[in-house]
C-alpha cells in the first residue's frame, strides 16, 4: 500500500471526494512530521510509535580515501511496531484474538474473521 492507495481507501470508505481524502492524509503525515521535527514522540496505540534518536558528532573515515571526516551531530526518526500490529502480521489466530478482545471488553467493535 502506498499514499495513493491510502487516499483511495479513505475516499471510498467514507464517501469523500479525492481532494478531501488527500487533505486528510496530508494533515495526518504533516502532523506526525511536525511533531518529530520538534523532537516529540508520536504514539498510535496498537499500531506503532515514532520517535527521534539523537546522535553526537564524531570523527569518521572516508572509505575510499581513508581520510578523516568530521560527522556532524544529527537526529533521525525511528519507528517501533506495536504489539497488536506484531500479532496481526505474525498471523495470530483470529478466533483467539476475538476471545482476547471479548475478555478485555473490546468486543463491541470486533468480530471473528
Amino acid at each position: 500500500m502506498n499514499k495513493i492507495d491510502l487516499i483511495q481507501a479513505l475516499k471510498e470508505s467514507n464517501h469523500l471526494s479525492r481532494s478531501e481524502a488527500e487533505k486528510i492524509v496530508a494533515l495526518f503525515f504533516n502532523k506526525i512530521a511536525g511533531a518529530l521535527a520538534k523532537g516529540d514522540r508520536v504514539e498510535i496505540r496498537g499500531l506503532c510509535s515514532f520517535f527521534v534518536k539523537k546522535y553526537s558528532g564524531y570523527t569518521g573515515r572516508n572509505p575510499k580515501t581513508g581520510e578523516k571526516v568530521k560527522i556532524k551531530p544529527k537526529r533521525l526518526p525511528f519507528f517501533k511496531v506495536g504489539k497488536e500490529l506484531k500479532d496481526r502480521v505474525d498471523g495470530l489466530d483470529q478466533e483467539k484474538r476475538y476471545l482476547q478482545l471479548y475478555w478485555n471488553g473490546d468486543y463491541l467493535d470486533s468480530s471473528p474473521a
